[in-house]
């Protein structure tokens, strides 16, 4: 196989679940890069699988980490795998250039090691790991706390001293970059974590997913402290117990450390029958809960992270024409703008309030869920943040220019050039028996927002 080799290190999630790092794998290959990924393994995973025309090299993923100690040892353990399978993957396929995705901040030092080969190195930077410390435990106080977050703060300083560009996912981290990080506009390039629209896309609703009740709402995401998963729930007693609502499910897709804590949560407040816990969702899960929900939730609070961090399931839910309810957060109104309603943040009341609202407004609904994929499509989809995202690699690793020298004329890069718009593309194929809505018909895309509020009674096609 021709083109660049790299690598792509991740530690936070398996690859492809991991959507936009398998976005930017599939970016790389089209662009003629030949892209090896070493990550931790998912359920099942096998130690070694081609996909797509991509190396994946997994590990078993570590303990659950409790603790410094804990976290230590996780990270600990990753990294000696991760650079045991960097010389495997060195040996079969080589790479000329490493992009590390954090958490954590520690791979640059692999990447140092390797820059003797002539590596280059590239970080994705997805979360601030020093605000992701505040967000989760305070600001630092005493010694052992002051001491974890200056070594953060270290970490992230050589990362960025590191790196011969820097890729941030919005404007918030790139100032991060330049003030904290003391690069130059020119070494940061940003890479929004845009869905691919073209296929993720509403397929007609599945209404048992409601389980009886004519409104499902939805949250996708991780489960962790700092994601706000208690906060649903408290709406939901709010909505349930003193609104007496009785006509709304919610279900939550996803995983991580609050998952089993939440559902006894559930148990407690008395709504086991009203909320599903799917655990991990792959596409197809995905894109039936969202074409079948009448709304998104976001429940993040307002942390020094979740403020200025870019929350991929916002534009997932507007890929698939949700309207969606959200603490207000500064990103969050850059992604959403005015498909989404804005509660003050912490004020669960008002959150219940609004989604009540919502749920008695299909006209306000079906405006918002028109013009969240109208948005989507146009100003958040993939494919031009693929063009930012693809021409990182060209200027690190020279590879246009070389490949237009060698072949002394201008060299046509597939990754970069702009395919049809989403919505003129054709209809796929039945997904898992559900049909894809035809997005060039407005009377069918009509059909489908309109569907979303028909209990489960009302049948299937």
């Amino acid at each position: 196989m021709g083109g660049v080799p790299v690598l792509i290190i991740v530690q936070n999630l398996p690859v492809p679940l991991d959507r936009r790092v398998w976005l930017e794998c599939q970016a790389l290959r089209d662009a003629g890069y030949q892209v090896s990924v070493i990550c931790p393994k998912g359920p099942g995973d096998p130690g070694y699988q081609q996909l797509d025309g991509m190396h994946l090299y997994k590990y078993a993923a570590p303990p659950e980490a409790a603790g410094l100690l804990g976290y230590l040892v996780e990270f600990v353990y990753c990294w000696l795998r991760t650079a045991l399978l960097s010389v495997r993957v060195h040996r079969r396929h080589g790479f000329q250039l490493i992009q590390a995705c954090n958490p954590p901040d520690t791979y640059w030092l692999l990447a140092a090691l390797w820059r003797p080969w002539g590596v280059r190195f590239v970080f994705d930077q997805h979360d601030l790991n020093p605000e992701l410390f505040v967000s989760r435990f305070g600001r630092p106080k005493g010694l052992a706390a002051r001491l974890q977050y200056a070594g953060l703060l270290w970490l992230e300083r050589r990362t960025y001293r590191s790196a011969d560009h820097v890729i941030v996912t919005n404007r918030s981290y790139r100032a991060v970059a330049i003030e904290r990080g003391d690069r130059s506009t020119e070494d940061t390039t940003v890479v929004r974590s845009g869905p691919d629209t073209a296929t993720m896309r509403p397929l007609e609703a599945r209404p048992e997913l409601r389980r009886g009740a004519r409104h499902l709402l939805v949250y996708l995401g991780i489960m962790g402290p700092q994601d706000g998963i208690d906060q649903l729930l408290a709406v939901m007693d709010e909505l349930v117990r003193v609104r007496g609502r009785d006509d709304v499910h919610l279900a939550l897709l996803g995983f991580g450390d609050m998952l089993e804590p939440m559902r006894r949560r559930a148990d407690e407040l008395g709504l086991a029958d009203r909320v599903t816990f799917t655990g991990r969702a792959d596409k197809q899960m995905i894109a039936e809960y969202l074409s079948t929900a009448s709304l998104g939730l976001c429940p993040d609070a307002k942390t020094p992270l979740n403020d200025i961090s870019t929350h991929n399931k916002v534009m997932e839910y507007m890929a698939y024409a949700l309207p969606i309810v959200t603490f207000d957060l500064v990103e969050t109104r850059v992604s959403a703008e005015a498909c989404a309603v804005y509660v003050p943040p912490g004020d669960v009341a008002g959150y219940a309030e609004v989604v009540d609202g919502l749920l008695e407004d299909s006209g306000r609904r079906l405006d918002m869920g028109r013009h969240a994929r109208s948005r989507c499509t146009r100003e958040l989809d993939w494919q031009p943040q693929a063009v930012a995202y693809v021409s990182v690699f060209d200027r690190v690793t020279g590879a246009r220019e070389a490949a237009a020298a060698t072949a002394g004329a201008q060299v046509r890069w597939p990754a970069v050039d702009r395919r049809m718009a989403p919505e003129q593309a054709a209809v796929p194929p039945a997904i898992g028996g559900r049909r894809a809505i035809d997005l060039r018909d407005a009377l069918s895309f009509e059909e489908f927002l309109r569907s979303r509020d028909q209990p489960e009674s009302a049948g299937q096609r």
